[in-house]
């Protein structure tokens, strides 16, 4: 497998790393973390060979082949067959059979080889420069933002695709939860070096605050033992009889090395103000239709009510008309039919795709705040443009200087400058990093209001979607439940199996039995699980606080000098902590195990 040995790269004065170790195991599937700027596409030019490092050496094997599938996709020949055909090796140009064989296998027809590939849709696009991947036999994939643009039905393909692929993987991407269900190992550049663990990202990021403290306290020491040096130096190099030991305490500090603060890395800080309402239900929709002509019909007869605290998601493939819907409810577009009634104490606040057309790119980032809420101080407007993180002399820049993820930023900045009782959100986690998507799903879930959100992240609608409606190929339907019963009561009728093996097709109340079978086997040897880890966090929350208690009473024992008292307590802290260590172990072990069960029952629920 590969090898990377004391890696260090630098640009100018900045150093991105040093020292990077990292052996690549056969079948390791490592999600990469990090903010922007860390390096982390960085590494994947070093890996490619389209950068050199400064220092180190990268072991690849003889015959090891790596593929990467980048953020932009290129395309350059009229057809889907020629394009696909280009990744053919020089011997093998000629073999034709061999792209369509790939190409089927990846959900393509005969009647798409003709195709112009920039005719596809994104989910495909990215399909096909998998097909070209895959033509090249790679042993390695390296995946830089896969999930960027694609609809919710091509990130579950691309999903089921990475945890069937056979060989090594590093992936990069803002969606926690895609990356945490096909990754085995977790890493992140740290400190300017490379940090792995097995596991997901929640664990890796709990490691990494762990550590944080720990150095925290090793800085502390070794700042206090500096401080001690200097001052016996300071009082000592003068005088005759101290100035021999004070030259050695000089050697002592010179061969000390400095230990950086620890940078507070910026997060956006989401807390959206609510407008008190005495209303239970805040919107009404009925028989709601919308089309650009009477053979163009996007939606037809949508009906739902929207109660104070409620959040609605609305789901499907891209194209479909989500955004569309959003823009009928929010009166920026009007319906062919149907009416929108809000109750009359509603103010909303509207984060569309669409709306960064509705910034001045002359204004800067503080006039825009002003646009939205003109009676807000100045305080009040730089801590909102904090939050989003333009600090200091950038909140004063122009908006036709800000990348479309900064604009972003704004226009949420001015939704979190209004008092709102309903939101409606268009992709928001777009442009934003997972610290920034946790802080967002946080404030929804908070939200005292109501919410209307489009999105393809399926972690955000099982954190905060009550009610759904789903554009698939019979049109847009409602659906009262929450997204997992969704998925299990109907699912999507256009999701393919990731296996490259055509299957009988299996009528629809056959397919209905076997899923009731396979959820009623997965529900048995899951739901033992789920009570022993329900059980041992339990159990895990009583010791801990007990130990907080017990640490209360050391204190006091200390303060009074009771050394037995002292040492009973420490030795009942130490016991309870191997206490809880052991039920960690546990805890993990069954964890381990229901997740397993969980992945090869959803395999088997893809696969009817």
């Amino acid at each position: 497998m590969i090898q990377l040995i004391n890696i260090s790269k630098h640009f100018g004065d900045k150093t991105l790393f040093t020292e990077l170790n990292l052996r690549l195991n056969a079948g390791q599937k490592i999600g990469l973390v990090g903010r922007n700027g860390t390096g982390k596409s960085t590494l994947f030019k070093l890996i490619l060979g389209e950068e050199v490092s400064d220092e180190g050496e990268i072991l690849i094997p003889k015959g090891y082949k790596i593929g990467a599938l980048k953020q932009h996709l290129v395309f350059t020949e009229s057809t889907l067959i020629d394009e696909t055909a280009l990744a053919l090796s020089e011997e093998d140009k000629y073999s034709i059979y061999k792209a369509e064989k790939i190409l089927f296998g990846l959900g393509f027809t005969e009647d798409d080889l003709y195709k112009d590939p920039l005719s596809f849709s994104g989910g495909y696009q990215i399909r096909i420069n998998l097909a070209k991947l895959l033509l090249t036999e790679p042993n390695m994939l390296l995946l830089d933002e896969p999930t960027n643009y694609l609809d919710i039905l091509s990130l579950r393909w691309l999903k089921a695709f990475l945890k069937s692929f056979s060989g090594e993987v590093i992936i990069i991407t803002h969606d926690r939860d895609f990356m945490d269900s096909v990754t085995t190992h977790t890493m992140g550049i740290v400190r300017k070096s490379l940090f792995v663990i097995e596991g997901g990202t929640h664990k890796f990021y709990e490691q990494i605050a762990s550590n944080d403290e720990h150095f925290e306290k090793q800085k502390e020491a070794h700042d206090k033992k500096r401080k001690e040096l200097e001052e016996f130096i300071a009082k000592n190099k003068a005088r005759a009889s101290t100035a021999a030991l004070a030259q050695s305490k000089v050697k002592i500090l010179e061969k000390m090395e400095d230990m950086d603060a620890i940078a507070d890395e910026a997060t956006l800080k989401f807390d959206f103000n609510y407008k008190e309402t005495p209303a239970k239900v805040l919107l009404d929709v009925k028989d709601l239709s919308f089309g650009y002509s009477e053979d163009n019909i996007l939606f037809k007869d949508i009906s739902f009510t929207l109660k104070k605290g409620e959040t609605l998601g609305i789901i499907g493939k891209n194209g479909k008309g989500k955004s569309t819907l959003l823009n009928n409810i929010a009166k920026e577009l009007t319906p062919l039919s149907g009416s929108i009634d809000y109750h009359v104490s509603v103010d909303f606040g509207h984060f569309g795709q669409t709306n960064i057309n509705h910034l001045n790119p002359g204004n800067t980032i503080m006039e825009e705040i002003y646009v939205s809420q003109p009676k807000l101080s100045e305080a009040i407007v730089r801590g909102i443009c904090g939050a989003m993180m333009f600090s200091g002399d950038d909140a004063k820049k122009k908006i036709s200087l800000l990348s479309g993820g900064e604009k972003s930023r704004v226009m949420l900045g001015q939704i979190i400058a209004k008092e709102v009782n309903i939101l409606f959100l268009d992709e928001p986690t777009n442009h934003l990093d997972m610290q920034s998507i946790d802080s967002l799903t946080t404030a929804i879930k908070n939200f005292e209001g109501s919410t209307i959100v489009v999105t393809h992240s399926e972690e955000l609608l099982r954190n905060v979607c009550d009610r759904l409606i789903v554009f698939s190929k019979e049109g847009a339907q409602y659906f009262d439940g929450t997204y997992d019963e969704f998925l299990e009561k109907i699912g999507w009728d256009e999701e393919e199996s990731e296996t490259k093996v055509k299957k009988t097709k299996i009528n629809k109340k056959e397919s209905k039995r076997l899923r009731a079978e396979i959820l009623q086997e997965r529900n048995k040897l899951t739901t033992p699980l789920k009570n022993a880890i329900s059980k041992q966090e339990e159990e895990i929350i009583k010791i801990e606080d007990s130990v907080e208690k017990i640490k209360a009473q050391l204190i006091q024992a200390t303060n009074s000098g009771d050394n037995s008292k002292i040492m009973e307590l420490s030795k009942d802290i130490a016991n309870k902590e191997k206490e809880i260590d052991k039920l960690f172990d546990k805890l993990e072990k069954n964890q381990l195990e229901l997740d397993a069960f969980v992945q090869e029952y959803d395999k088997k629920l893809e696969e009817i």
